[in-house]
């Protein structure tokens, strides 16, 4: 009989595969990054700047044109990314039947490409005035 190693949240650490567990660690790690980067955010939107002076307009004229706003911007999409899809990595071999199972997570990880392809694409392509 096999001992479960515990976190200190009480969850179970996955014994299986070593990817499993880089898996387990990296969606706590997100987590944690994830948290920090939406209350810089927060911070950001609503006491560094005036909420009552954000539009469109001044999004692409005062946050875009900062390097370390778009840094920061990037940084939680790719947060989100990860946490997001490493999630539903673990629902899918879960809940998945194992004959379609390879074909889900193939189609999960080619969104989740795209969509780090397409967000760091707009990031880095705006032009700055």
């Amino acid at each position: 009989m096999s001992v479960q190693k515990y976190s200190l949240s009480g969850r179970p650490r996955p014994t299986g595969s070593k990817v499993d567990l880089y898996v387990w660690y990296a969606v706590r790690i997100s987590s944690l990054a994830l948290f920090v980067l939406a209350l810089a955010h927060f911070t950001m939107t609503h006491f560094v700047f005036d909420p009552a002076d954000q539009s469109a307009e001044w999004v692409r004229q005062t946050r875009w044109n900062s390097v370390a706003l778009r840094a920061l911007d990037w940084g939680m999409l790719m947060a989100v990314l990860v946490h997001g899809f490493l999630g539903m990595r673990t629902v899918l071999q879960d809940y998945v039947p194992s004959r379609i199972r390879s074909a889900a997570l193939g189609a999960l990880y080619l969104l989740a490409l795209l969509l780090f392809v397409l967000g760091t694409q707009v990031v880095v392509t705006l032009p700055m005035d």
